[in-house]
């Protein structure tokens, strides 16, 4: 049989009984792990009975799975195999004959071996392997079950060592943890038998534990990506690309039941599993063809899960054609009883029937989120303009989430007097940025500001775009671009934006540029310099753009938004010309907000306070320093996202030794008495 890498040469030298039973009990298949115990059981001649099932047998990692360092590895000492051989053949003779010598050689062999390199909690691993119903296995999860959780009852729970704790070097303390563990097994307060019940126990609770810990954090993760720009609760129709089956031959059925359906009906139920990773290696055990099934995965999760009513399907034959178009109207079903292979439907109004072929090719997906593909979406929702056998519909959106003054306050930590400046401002100018230090929330205002003027959160009215040293008037305003026969105009964000806020005059529309220094301003604006004035804005002023020659003018709903980092010395000075038509609104840190202060204390960490408060004295010598000054200051959004629920010292840590002393190092690259001096201040507010 061929050997995985068990030492420095191809061949090991030697090897100890543990590794060999590391071969087989390590992270493989099961399938695999069976084909290396029936490889051995016929190289040694082993009559016994294979086994059928692991469960309860702690796993090696893979990276880590031999029990001795390499022989070329200057950790390896001289008796290092011979002593794991000894200590097995102690805990053979200790079941076999459990008396005062056989203890005593146990004691003996064990304290040995466990303190070779790396062994630690590994030992009682592979003492448990070879006599399960004598050893008690020690391995993290078991430590965390029986020790810090107390599931094994709680006299097992004060002699058995917690998850953090170190390894155990005395044999003398592990045989008193499996004498007591023996004696509790069985009993009153211990729910399992044997040992391996409650290795089984460890596992699938530590399983289920760790899972639901996974979810909570990427949930609190999209929580916080969903509402970082203050969008966490709006709704917006989503676009779909959407195959009726093979070769679109269940469309006209589809189409008559008014529904969309998946195949894959060897899944069963979708909304039976949790995670798209469980229906993943379902669709890997029922084909077997080596294939990841990654997009069969996808494209089923996001049917239950991302398709919503309200969406908008385009359904489509092959790579090139647009057969139809059909609004969604129904959650997710499962029809057992069907007999098509489709079980898995949602109701569907279909609006257009028909055949409308494309010149560039789709993808071969059964299922595509098309959204994000605005110039494809726009493309496809044109073929219907003309189309005599359906009414077309423009995307009603959900109803908005109102958000005003009081909601903005609630979530940026900026008071009253603030606010009614800064929208008073933007209502006179048109054009303002927000400028200021670094973490001073100049990105998580912007959305929710226009939010608050507008009443409402519609994303529809609001775009964002950024700035960098290659942005240009092609791609704000218009310009040409390589196409299949040569080059053709195409119009920038800034234009179409435009033209969507002239159809909608009654409301308001704001422009998000972040990073607005960046860019070549000059270069971008182009002849908008004057258009975008407030006094020189509606349908009075119009200007000839540069390459379409079209008469263009912008909308007096149209308020624009930039965003400045002052602490960014890369950058150049913005041109006199564009300062003179923005406002400019200074944010400053917002640590002694209501906001902010009601924020903290609901935390309750005493670290915490103590870093906010050094970090206020931290920005009072930036302020008084002459090469520094306000723009530098430490905002307070490092701090925000934090709960009492997580690991509060840890992302304190990360956050100054990460975020805040590479920055002073940058603030104060020729005084590094001062880094030091601060660096220090900010550690030991921690400690």
């Amino acid at each position: 049989m061929s050997l995985p890498k068990l030492d420095s040469a191809a061949t090991p030298v030697d090897i100890d009984p543990f590794t060999v039973y590391g071969l087989f009990n390590k992270g493989i298949t099961e399938a695999n792990r069976k084909r290396v115990i029936g490889a051995l059981s016929k190289e040694f001649g082993i009559d016994a009975e294979q086994p059928s099932d692991f469960a309860g047998i702690p796993l090696l990692n893979n990276l880590n799975a031999t029990f001795y360092a390499f022989a070329d590895d200057g950790h390896r000492g001289e008796n290092d195999i011979d002593n794991l051989w000894r200590v097995f053949e102690a805990e053979i003779m200790l079941v076999d004959d459990d008396n005062e010598q056989t203890r005593t050689e146990f004691v003996e062999a064990f304290d040995a071996a466990v303190v070779q390199f790396g062994l630690g909690w590994k030992l009682s691993m592979g003492l448990y392997w070879v006599r399960p119903f004598r050893f008690i296995n020690l391995d993290s999860r078991n430590r965390w079950f029986v020790g810090d959780m107390a599931f094994a009852g709680p006299t097992l729970a004060q002699v058995a060592p917690k998850e953090k704790d170190a390894p155990i070097h005395d044999g003398e303390v592990y045989l008193a943890i499996c004498d007591t563990a023996l004696s509790q097994l069985g009993g009153g307060k211990c729910p399992y038998a044997t040992f391996p019940e409650m290795s089984d126990a460890a596992f699938e609770e530590s399983d289920r534990v760790n899972k639901e810990r996974r979810e909570a954090a990427k949930a609190a993760e999209k929580e916080a990506q969903d509402n970082a720009l203050g969008d966490a609760d709006v709704e917006t129709a989503h676009f779909w690309l959407y195959a009726p089956g093979r070769g679109a031959d269940m469309w006209d059925d589809f189409y008559q039941r008014g529904v969309m359906g998946l195949g894959w009906d060897e899944l069963g139920d979708l909304a039976a599993y949790s995670t798209k990773e469980d229906m993943r290696k379902r669709l890997i055990e029922l084909h077997g063809d080596g294939s990841s099934q990654k997009n069969s995965a996808h494209a089923n999760w996001q049917f239950v899960h991302d398709v919503k009513p309200g969406d908008i399907v385009f359904a489509k034959r092959g790579m090139s054609e647009i057969i139809g178009r059909g609004v969604v109207e129904g959650d997710y079903e499962y029809d057992s009883e069907v007999l098509d292979g489709y079980p898995h439907l949602r109701r569907v109004r279909w609006t257009h029937k028909g055949s409308w072929m494309r010149d560039k090719k789709f993808a071969i997906k059964t299922l595509t989120d098309v959204t994000d593909y605005t110039d494809l979406v726009a493309e496809v929702n044109s073929l219907f303009d003309d189309a005599g056998d359906g009414e077309f519909e423009e995307v009603v959106a959900s109803e908005r989430p109102t958000y005003g003054k009081e909601q903005f306050l609630e979530e940026a930590y900026m008071d009253e007097k603030g606010y009614d400046a800064l929208t008073g401002i933007l209502a006179a100018k048109k054009n303002i940025i927000l400028q200021g230090a670094p973490g001073v929330g100049k990105t998580f205002i912007a959305k929710r500001l226009a939010y608050s003027v507008m009443g409402e959160k519609d994303p529809e009215r609001v775009q964002m775009v950024q700035f960098h040293q290659s942005y240009s008037y092609e791609d704000f305003i218009e310009g040409y671009r390589p196409s299949a026969g040569g080059f053709e105009l195409e119009k920038g964000a800034f234009y179409t934006f435009c033209k969507k806020a002239q159809d909608d005059a009654d409301n308001d529309y704001f422009f998000i540029i972040d990073e607005i220094n960046r860019g070549n301003l000059s270069k971008i604006f182009g002849e908008l310099f004057m258009l975008i004035e407030n006094d020189k804005r509606g349908p009075k002023n119009k200007l000839q753009l540069l390459y379409s020659h079209e008469l263009f003018y912008v909308p007096s709903n149209v308020y624009i938004v930039g965003m400045m980092n002052m602490a960014d010395r890369s950058l150049a000075v913005l041109d006199y010309a564009l300062r003179r038509r923005f406002a400019f609104f200074d944010l400053h840190p917002g640590f002694d907000s209501d906001g902010f202060i009601a924020y903290r204390e609901g935390l309750g960490s005493a670290k915490l306070d103590g870093l906010i408060a050094c970090v206020k004295r931290l920005n009072e010598a930036i302020v008084e320093d002459d090469g520094l000054g306000e723009g530098f200051c430490i905002g307070h959004s490092y701090f925000c996202s934090l709960s009492a629920e997580g690991a509060m010292d840890v992302k304190l840590t990360a956050i100054v030794e990460y975020e805040l002393v590479p920055m002073l190092r940058e603030y104060w690259f020729d005084e590094p008495t001062k880094v030091r001096e601060w660096s220090e201040a900010l550690r030991g507010a921690i400690k």
